[in-house]
């Protein structure tokens, strides 16, 4: 005689059960990535967004002129985390650049810090303080005679 297992009937309980866990997951998962996103950005990125619309076109009349300038920027860090800069216009260093630069935590964990830079070997600029380790967001605005450009430089 062969003892044949019977099927196990699927019940209500067994389909309560089912549900219970797909929904736990979900709202596991949904409470997860809310806290995730809340901890992790602000939600700003500009404070009015009407008053930035009216800054628009003069924006972008800007960039066209920093465009028409020709210059080439490098951004780097050194080995101790001082900022390099290097402005090339043509291929060659340019000569009497000034720069100031703000740097902050990308989604504004912490208060800007201005940077000054100076003068280093081979038309490099170098900043005097170097950033703490970490992700940051370089503004920085170059100035040559009455010439003058901003970048945006995001480093780690």
């Amino acid at each position: 005689m062969t003892d044949t297992p019977t099927p196990r009937r699927f019940t209500g309980r067994h389909m309560t059960g089912v549900l219970v866990a797909f929904f736990a997951v979900v709202i596991a998962v949904n409470v997860t990535m809310a806290r995730f996103a809340m901890s992790t950005f602000g939600g700003k990125v500009v404070e009015n967004s009407y008053v930035a619309s009216q800054n628009y076109n003069r924006w972008l009349e800007r960039a066209d002129a920093q465009a028409r300038l020709g210059w080439d920027t490098g951004v780097t860090l050194d080995a101790g985390r001082h900022v390099l800069l290097t402005i090339r216009k043509e291929g060659r260093s340019l000569e009497g650049v000034r720069a100031s630069a703000t740097v902050n935590h990308p989604v504004g964990r912490t208060t800007p810090v201005a940077l000054d830079f100076e003068p280093a070997a081979g038309g490099v600029l170098r900043s005097v303080e170097p950033l703490a380790v970490g992700r940051w967001r370089l503004d920085l605005i170059v100035r040559h005679g009455a010439d003058e450009a901003r970048y945006r430089e995001d480093l780690q």
